[in-house]
């Protein structure tokens, strides 16, 4: 086993990255090593060569020894856990095979990545259901703060409880399972948008206790994009179904999300090999690495800046969100032109986010990524504000 040190630079050609680039935003798109593209790559020569051969004869057995791979990284069995291209298209998936009636609820936290919330939204307005939303407060002071909030907005009309393992935007790592006891105890089903928790945190995703849970694998798991997973208990299974129904339909959970038709499969058949690389790099280790390497960097970014965490330390994981020392203009618009300006004119990638009436600057920590990489970011604010 190979243990990741705190300096980066060693690492960096693992990945494509431009010279000279600080790219603090690994969670956002991803970003896949190499040597796991290569194995895409040589997955998609194969099929190349007999196409009907590849995908008629052995593509079902590759998938399940794929999935199965997947489904022990997330301690789960590998019959309950399918492929998604994302964790956006699982949870439509979930939402679109619901039959909601008048006058139920699906609830979200304020925290509710915007996608998920206009899903949500979509799946409610064709019935004459609603969408209700737990105001989270921030700065976040404690989970106590998440769990009151939800819990003042369940009511015996909440069929469907949607909650973030790790919200994206604020990157506050949330108590799902908590979460989910008290929305089963009100009578309500409930999905798992981990979109950020796999390769980034330890999961067991049945003991999270949720009807479903989708997660991504091109992110913290280094898979290639355009790849993901959903969950679902054996309970929901025979109710949840693909987006688009295929051949599968009526033989059951694992056999429908299989086939969808005809798509590009070697970003799931790649998949082991970015398991494989995140275990090269650490496994546990990397988490933990890159755990400690963002809350330093972003206490000292707080410290010298004079602002704060939109959370406890404690709340993030391999990414955390500090308040900008801006003043005047601080409206969605600004964030977007702020961070354009930061990849445009300092060759820094990360995110910049409107939350809380406030600007904030969203940084993440991977194996190529290092202390000074995070200290680009001090001077640009610091003249600006």
């Amino acid at each position: 086993m190979v243990f990741v040190s705190r300096e980066g630079a060693p690492w960096r050609d693992e990945w494509s990255l431009e010279p000279g680039l600080a790219y603090l935003n690994h969670g956002g798109f991803g970003l896949t090593p190499n040597s796991v593209l290569a194995v895409q790559d040589s997955w998609r020569a194969r099929i190349e060569r007999n196409p009907t051969r590849f995908l008629t004869f052995e593509l079902e057995d590759l998938l399940r020894e794929a999935t199965a791979k997947v489904a022990a990284a997330v301690k789960a069995k590998s019959e309950d856990l399918v492929f998604v291209e994302n964790a956006t298209s699982g949870l439509n998936a979930v939402l679109r095979g619901m039959d909601f009636e008048p006058g139920d609820e699906i609830l979200m936290t304020s925290l509710a990545y915007p996608a998920i919330r206009k899903a949500g939204l979509y799946a409610a307005s064709r019935v004459g259901a609603r969408l209700v939303e737990a105001e989270i407060k921030l700065p976040l002071t404690s989970d106590a703060d998440i769990l009151r909030a939800v819990a003042s907005r369940l009511t015996k009309r909440t069929r469907l409880a949607v909650f973030d393992h790790v919200a994206s935007h604020s990157a506050i790592v949330m108590p799902v399972a908590m979460l989910t006891r008290i929305a089963h105890e009100a009578g309500a089903s409930v999905m798992i948008d981990g979109a950020h928790a796999p390769g980034m945190i330890a999961l067991d995703v049945p003991a999270v206790g949720a009807d479903w849970y989708v997660g991504n694998l091109h992110k913290w798991f280094f898979a290639p994009r355009s790849c993901g997973f959903l969950w679902a208990a054996k309970p929901v299974q025979a109710g949840t179904h693909p987006l688009a129904i295929s051949h599968g339909f009526t033989e059951g959970f694992r056999v429908e999300f299989e086939w969808t038709g005809t798509r590009d499969v070697t970003a799931a058949l790649a998949a082991p090999a970015g398991i494989d690389f995140h275990a090269r790099l650490g496994g546990a280790a990397l988490m933990t690495r890159n755990q400690d390497l963002v809350r330093e960097a972003a206490t000292e970014l707080a410290r010298d800046w004079g602002t704060d965490l939109i959370a406890p330390a404690a709340n993030f994981a391999a990414m955390a969100v500090v308040r900008l020392p801006l003043a005047g203009d601080t409206t969605p618009a600004r964030a977007g032109a702020l961070m354009r300006e930061l990849a445009e004119r300092h060759n820094v990638a990360a995110a910049v986010v409107f939350l809380a009436d406030a600007l904030w600057v969203r940084i993440a920590a991977q194996a190529y990524n290092e202390p000074a990489d995070y200290r680009r970011l001090a001077p640009l604010f610091r003249r600006t504000a």
